[in-house]
This record gives C-alpha cells, structure tokens and sequence, in this order.
C-alpha cells in the first residue's frame, strides 16, 4: 500500500513518521515545493528504521509529482500554518488556490486515489477539493473530527483524573474554534456516563477547553500543533488502508444528512477500503440540532469565498 503525503511541514512529517512506525503503509512519498526539504524529511525519518524496527519505505521529492503515481491515499497538508491570532477562515484566500493545484497533480498519477485533506480551514478546503475534482463523495475526506475527538478525550481524561484510553468522546460539525461541537451528553468512562462523574459546571469547561484547543497551543508554540494532527492523520489512513471500519468524526459531504446538504462538514463515518463507508445517524437533542444548524451556516459562509477558485 503506498500512501503520499502533500506538504513535508511539521504535520506532514510527523504522519508519515507515525504511518511507518506503526507500519500502516510499505511506502510513503512526502512532497514538498521546498528543495531538498522533503528529501530530508524522509531520509531523517528512514535512519529510524534499525531503531524502532519498521519496514516502511519513505522518500521525499520536491515537486515531482510523478513519484506519487498509484498512491492509494494520498493525504492533502499543504499551506501555510495558522499564526497566533489568525483564524482558520484568514486562511482561506491562501490555501485554497494551493489545495486545488495539488488536487489536480495528484490526480494525474492516482485517478483512483481517496484523497484526505487536512489544510485549513479544512471544512471548506474539503469542499473545495470535491467541487474542483468532481469525484465521488466517498473519495474525499476531511480529517478535523478525529483530531477534536482526541483533544476531547484528553480534556475529559485530566477532569476524570484517569488514562485517556479509559475514555470515549466524540466531537461534530465544523472544525474551528466556535465550530465545533463536543458531544458532553454523549460522553462515556468505561462504559458509564460521564455525568455520574463529573458537575455540568465540570462538563461545560471541557467543552469550552476543547474548542479552543487548536488555539491554545498555537498561543504556546507560536504555529499549529503537529504530533495530534499527525498521528490523527495516520489513525485516518490506517481505517482504510486496512479496512478497519472505524468510527471516525470526519468532514464530508453532506447530502440531506442531519438536515444540511451541499456543505462539508464534521458526523461520525464509517471508514473502511473505499474511504467513507456511511454516515452515522446519532439521534441528537434539539440543543444539539441548533448548534448544528449554526455550525453549519458559519462553515457555508467560508464557502462563499471560494466563489473566485471555483470559477
């Protein structure tokens, strides 16, 4: 299985480190219009292999995108990084015009690729990718649920006071910081509510902390986080480069589903060998319902600038 890997920046790298360590994919092609940067990438990550003992084969090329060629998943990390104070949205008039270029390469050498998308502002840049291309909705997917799920579960893990592992949590709709939606109600510890643990005063902060959770640690490092994002990515790629069938909370397009059609957005799929698999129907109360609906207006309102791309 070959996966290719757009953008050899922090995010990037650190997926295609995660991807051959955890020995997802037997090759991995990082590419990157900088000069020799993703050669070293790849090159730093392959002097690992007689140390954590895996198999993968990793190369960087510069802009070459016929080293891509039969890639079964190709993963989409290119633009440039939010910087402390700037919003996903900021972003758009930058990333779109490189999202769709690389979009269009790629499909040159891998027709049949299933494209994972990851620049941001990433509701709006899966959108993007699937009006530019054409393809079917199963084929483009936007990792940004998997990553909020897991800052979710490591916020309600420190209120717990327990292992992260013992935790299960999952975050819907767009992904930004007033987006999205962590799912308190629905949360669970081994089994159990979490509202048998934890205050609604308790609850509320989580939900508050993971929203701004990108944000956070874009104020502490002074750019976007890496290793969640990338290992998320990798979570992504191994449900369907191996068939796993998880659930997983990812962007996509929505065609009637949880009452909004024409908009990428953030629901819990089934990802498996064909990319999306299904869209999961959770029965969500009306509180819930209305905060959908605003996620949804503020995600297609990024959409409205795109107008100029897809043109």
């Amino acid at each position: 299985m070959k996966v290719t890997i757009v953008g050899a920046g922090n995010v990037g790298a650190t997926c295609a480190d995660v991807i051959s360590y955890r020995g997802i994919a037997s090759e991995v092609v990082l590419l990157d219009i900088k000069e020799g940067f993703a050669e070293g990438k790849a090159m730093d990550i392959m002097q690992c292999a007689t140390t954590t003992g895996f198999n993968t084969k990793v190369s960087g090329v510069t802009n070459d995108y016929s080293k891509t060629a039969n890639s079964d998943v190709v993963v989409i990390t290119s633009g440039i990084p939010r910087k402390p104070g700037m919003t996903r949205e900021e972003l758009i008039g930058i990333n779109a015009g490189i999202v769709k270029s690389v979009a269009e390469n790629i499909l040159k050498f891998s027709p049949n690729t299933i494209i994972v998308v990851v620049s941001n502002p990433m509701d709006t840049m899966t959108y993007l990718t699937l009006k530019a291309t054409g393809l079917p909705k199963n084929r483009i997917i936007g990792m940004g649920g998997a990553l909020d799920s897991s800052r979710f579960k490591y916020y309600l893990s420190k209120a717990l006071n327990n292992h992260s592992n013992d935790v299960q949590g999952m975050v819907i709709g767009g992904h930004g910081d007033t987006t999205m939606i962590p799912l308190t109600r629905l949360a669970s510890y081994n089994g159990l509510p979490v509202s048998q643990f934890l205050s609604q005063e308790e609850m509320d902060k989580v939900a508050a902390d993971t929203m701004v959770g990108g944000a956070t640690l874009t104020g502490l490092l002074g750019t976007s986080a890496w290793y969640a994002p990338g290992a998320s990515v990798a979570y992504l790629v191994d449900s369907i480069l191996n068939d796993q069938k998880r659930m997983i909370p990812c962007s996509v397009m929505l065609e009637g589903e949880y009452g909004q059609t024409d908009i990428c957005m953030g629901v819990p799929c089934i990802i498996g060998k064909n990319g999306l698999e299904e869209i999961v129907d959770i029965k969500l109360n009306d509180a819930e319902k209305a905060l959908f609906a605003k996620s949804a207006d503020a995600v297609r309102a990024m959409n409205g600038d795109l107008k100029a791309v897809l043109a």
